[in-house]
């Protein structure tokens, strides 16, 4: 783990950048260890799956959705859709989620794209007193709060499961 911006791959610099202009209080840690599913970050950080806060990048009615989702959760597209009031929720694929978020799966942050997405929190996340997300790579996270991951994202809080 390292406290020094200099030291981070670019895709992790830019999220600690983009974590300090929003004057967020976590700092990304790169781990020895895979945190590409909430069940590996989980163990690598010793904490439970649904304190892991999953990135998932959908197309709402063909644009970007960014969907923070707790790692013991699966996202209900159509109830999901109902309350967005859209037509339609589709998963984003690969090309998509880095055109939008300058990030691969397993490794999307909820901050640092190259332009704001929409965002939506799951209310699940409130349960944790800390939460952990993707810090712009595979084995990078950051440690946040319900109400700080809300703030930072611009999110919408909402039941996504």
């Amino acid at each position: 783990m390292t406290d020094q911006q200099t030291d981070l791959p670019a895709s992790v610099a830019r999220v600690a950048a983009a974590l300090q202009a929003a004057g967020a209080t976590g700092r990304p840690q790169v781990l020895p260890a895979s945190t590409r599913t909430a069940a590996e970050a989980a163990e690598a950080l010793g904490c439970a799956v649904g304190a892991i806060a999953n990135s998932l990048v959908f197309l709402a009615d063909d644009e970007p959705l960014l969907v923070m989702t707790s790692g013991g959760h699966r996202v209900d597209t159509a109830a999901l859709a109902a309350r967005l009031a859209v037509e339609r929720i589709r998963r984003a694929d690969p090309d998509r989620v880095r055109a939008a978020t300058g990030q691969v799966i397993g490794g999307v942050s909820p901050v640092g794209h190259p332009s704001p997405l929409a965002t939506v929190v799951d209310t699940a996340l409130a349960g944790y007193e800390r939460i952990w997300a993707a810090a712009g790579s595979p084995n990078s996270v950051f440690p946040t709060t319900f109400d700080e991951l809300v703030r930072i994202t611009n999110g919408r809080p909402a039941d996504v499961a």
